[in-house]
């Protein structure tokens, strides 16, 4: 039987373990990815396990999220980079380049390769048959040392692509129509691998959009095959020596399979708050809208902005609308302004914005109270853009665009006009920041202004503790609700106790109380199912960690998220019966015993609940390194004790 392009990558990086879905392998890592507001923690975890130089092909630290500088925290924390960088032996990519998943792809990513990323979109770099995935930023911190990546073999869903997509309809369409199949979680576990005859007509840029969006079905990863639509894309980036070819074998059988039929496609839009809550354009036209958004890791393409550019030359943006634009690079923004589509958008009111991650995380560009934005960018988690109780819409360019022209959602295929043409540039100038490493950097002295404080150490897991539970919330909560991206909370990455203070605080304003009342003798939070979806953010493991959350009890779990409660000592615990669930509140004393008996059986935890006077089977599935992370209080811990040793 032939093997997927997935199957390949993962076996030609194999180290240890079983390629059967669920059991855990270890995987040798080409190249890793960090970004500024996961990056510092990074940063912070090489200087704690006294790392000389990267033992990776590449490893870059990119400055995307945390560019506003009201104040001196986010400049003393690219200084803080850019000098670990340098110590380090990392690309340093400065503030206003770009975003790191849009400048990777241009200059560094390479098919066949494999990459870890301390951001939850690393797999946009699927787009050109890397096999990249997110997680937590210990892991790559641990990957940049030479460590293997531990993950569990994941199934591959085959995407089989047919047909071309009629105009006004675009990547963004596609990924959407995904996730209006499959919702936040139907990728948990799962790699989904797109092939067919229909990829001929979606550039690298289109499939970025989609590998990229693959984060919100849960995914472990997206790939596409190397081909000469990559070979293309190398070329015109200059880079034509990186291009090789890699595709699935022809008699492949995939272990699940989604067919889509490109020319079936029609405009789509995610409603409020939630990725998954995707419906036709017709279905909800006509609302007005106070803001449209351009741009992104998930719309980072020129065509993104170019088709922008055509759809609203010698027109005219409808009043009282925020029309936001936002670069995805510097090469990008570079190129807008050589070929005339920066003009274009400037003449119709267009806002320009740096190069960047910007309103996608919350930094600027917040919307106005109980008015609309239309954004293309990946995620409209309730509070993300920085307002409380947002509407944030997920959409096409052509819709968003459509949109901002009328003042109220528009199906784009409304507008009066003919779809533009436009044809991808066979080559761009080369524009790029990018300080590259130094191999002589371990003397280099780290910059560290007053708000960055060192990783808190945390002590070894007790056999057995009774811990009151100090929140019980439902399903799909993502990182974000636990530790708030935006301008407020993000300058504090590099610092735990500060950021600590806003963990919970935009669901539950007395959380920090209740926590830092049981901080010494630990708490317990119970959870839905999906718990901890979204950001990679590993701030939303070690806040809750060090106000004293020892165990998460939840339906179910995403990926990276029970992947950083493990890397930092908080137990992720399932509920055997989902119904058990409902019969735990807010202040119920639960009892846990035997534990680290527990942790090594199979057998399920019996978990007391002294106030109800109740018991609940506990399921749990750890592997050995994991049962060592828990076992020492952090997997930090346990690198630390092994390099005694060596």
């Amino acid at each position: 039987m032939g093997k997927s392009l997935a199957e390949k990558l993962i076996l030609s990086h194999l180290i240890s373990g079983d390629m059967t879905p669920g059991e855990e392998i270890a995987l040798k890592i080409d190249q890793t990815l960090t970004q500024d507001a996961t990056g510092t923690m990074v940063m912070l975890e090489l200087e704690a396990m006294h790392l000389k130089h990267a033992k990776t092909e590449i490893s870059v630290q990119y400055i995307d999220h945390n560019q506003v500088q009201e104040d001196n925290k986010n400049p003393d924390d690219h200084l803080f980079l850019q000098s670990a960088a340098k110590k380090f032996g990392l690309w340093l990519s400065k503030a206003g380049n770009g975003i790191s998943h849009q400048v990777h792809c241009e200059r560094f990513a390479i098919p066949g390769k494999t990459m870890v990323g301390s951001d939850s979109h690393t797999p946009a770099n699927g787009c050109v048959g890397m096999l990249a995935i997110g997680t937590g930023g210990l892991e790559v911190a641990l990957a940049i040392c030479g460590e293997p990546f531990y993950t569990r073999m994941p199934k591959i869903v085959g995407v089989k692509i047919v047909g071309k997509l009629p105009p006004w309809v675009s990547a963004k369409d596609v990924i959407l129509e995904m996730l209006r199949r499959f919702d936040v979680s139907g990728g948990i576990g799962k790699i989904y691998e797109y092939y067919g005859p229909g990829l001929a007509n979606l550039t690298v840029m289109d499939r970025h959009v989609i590998a990229n969006m693959g984060a919100e079905l849960g995914a472990t990863t997206s790939i596409f095959p190397s081909d000469e639509v990559t070979k293309k894309f190398f070329k015109q980036m200059g880079r034509e020596n990186d291009f090789v070819e890699m595709k699935a074998d022809p008699d492949v059988k995939y272990d699940e399979h989604v067919e889509i039929d490109l020319s079936k496609l029609e405009p789509l839009i995610a409603l409020p708050s939630s990725p998954g809550n995707v419906k036709k354009v017709r279905e909800v036209e006509g609302r007005p809208i106070y803001q449209a958004y351009i741009g992104s890791s998930a719309n980072p393409g020129p065509r993104d902005f170019a088709i922008t550019a055509l759809i609203v030359d010698g027109k005219k943006v409808a009043e009282g609308v925020s029309f936001d634009v936002n670069p995805s690079s510097r090469q990008v923004l570079n190129y807008l302004i050589e070929d005339g589509f920066l003009a274009m958008l400037t003449k119709v009111g267009a806002r320009i914005h740096q190069a960047g991650c910007n309103g996608c995380i919350g930094m600027g560009q917040a919307p106005a109270t109980n008015q609309i934005s239309l954004r293309t960018t990946p995620r409209n988690f309730p509070g993300r853009s920085g307002t409380k109780e947002d509407k944030v819409y997920l959409c096409s360019p052509e819709t968003a665009t459509a949109s901002a022209l009328n003042g109220f959602i528009t199906d784009p295929r409304d507008l009066k006009m003919a779809y533009p043409h436009y044809e991808e540039p066979e080559t761009m100038v080369l524009v790029s920041d990018l300080i590259p490493p130094e191999k002589d950097g371990h003397k280099t002295e780290v910059i560290k202004g007053p708000n960055i404080k060192s990783l808190p150490e945390f002590g070894p897991l007790p056999d057995a503790f009774e811990a009151p539970v100090i929140l019980v919330v439902g399903d799909n909560i993502s990182t974000d609700d636990i530790s708030p991206a935006g301008a407020v909370v993000l300058p504090y990455r590099s610092n735990i106790p500060k950021i600590s203070e806003f963990t919970y605080y935009k669901l539950d304003e007395t959380f920090l109380k209740r926590a830092l009342k049981h901080q010494k003798t630990g708490s317990i939070i119970i959870a839905g199912k999906n718990y901890g979806q979204g950001s990679s953010r590993e701030h939303a493991a070690i806040a809750p960690r060090f106000l004293g959350v020892r165990a998460v009890i939840a339906k179910s779990y995403a990926r990276i998220h029970r992947k950083n409660l493990i890397n930092f000592g908080v137990i992720p615990l399932t509920f055997r019966d989902p119904k058990d669930y409902d019969k735990i509140t807010l202040g119920d004393e639960l009892d846990l015993k035997a534990i680290h008996k527990g942790l090594n059986s199979k057998e399920p935890f019996h978990l007391f609940n002294k106030t109800k006077n109740e018991t609940y089977l506990l399921d749990h599935e750890f592997s050995p390194i994991e049962l060592e992370s828990l076992m020492a209080g952090s997997l930090i811990e346990v690198i630390k004790q092994r390099n005694k040793h060596k």
